[in-house]
């Protein structure tokens, strides 16, 4: 299934089976979705993200940061990252989002591609300190980027545009079945910070 219409907005499950993913478009305008790039360029405290892969530390040009309630600790990539503080504008944009979903998160974790080149292979968001089968809200600023899923076992895709200003939210078994991943791209040129909302699970 591809959904490339730049006009397509649905709140209906975007997966056949196996799982529920919603579509809400932009949900701010554009001066104050602009604003917020802005803002969170400068705010973030960024910084390259590494991973372990076969043994090595592979330290990308894709960078990062994590904030949450208190000073969760987040592994993936056999690499753990401790929460940092909310800032004033992730407060607002967890609110947001939370209102729109229905949904509570407790963490986020923002990602910053310098441009088409950067991307994010196929994987799924099930690691152990996460909510099982809760919600992750995805919000995009800054370039317009495809995004795609593939089921695990019949490898059935569905691919769609995010917006500047955009959310998606995956929830329920989406993790069990289904990998995702940003696709790199020649043919942007320009920055996109995406934030996850999440709920990790504390003992």
């Amino acid at each position: 299934m591809d959904l490339f219409n730049p006009e397509f907005i649905s709140q209906s499950n975007l997966l056949p089976q196996d799982g529920t993913v919603n579509y809400y478009g932009c949900i701010m305008d554009y001066e104050k979705a602009n604003w917020f790039f802005s803002r969170l360029l400068d705010a973030i405290e960024w910084k390259n993200d590494e991973a372990i892969i076969f043994g090595q530390l592979i330290t990308t040009k894709r960078k990062v940061a994590w904030y949450g309630d208190t000073n969760f600790k987040y592994s993936y990539s056999k690499t753990t990252k401790e929460a940092l503080p909310w800032t004033e504008e992730l407060l607002i944009l967890k609110q947001l989002v939370e209102e729109k979903t229905g949904e509570s998160y407790n963490s986020c974790l923002l990602n910053l591609y310098h441009d088409g080149s950067e991307g994010m292979a196929w994987h799924s968001d099930a690691e152990k300190d996460l909510k099982k089968n809760g919600a992750i809200a995805s919000l995009s600023f800054g370039a317009q980027r495809k995004f795609a899923f593939k089921h695990k076992t019949n490898k059935t895709t569905v691919s769609l545009l995010l917006e500047h200003g955009s959310l998606l939210v995956m929830k329920d078994e989406t993790q069990t079945h289904w990998l995702h991943r940003l696709p790199p791209s020649k043919k942007v040129n320009k920055a996109r910070i995406n934030l996850t909302f999440r709920t990790i699970i504390t003992s």
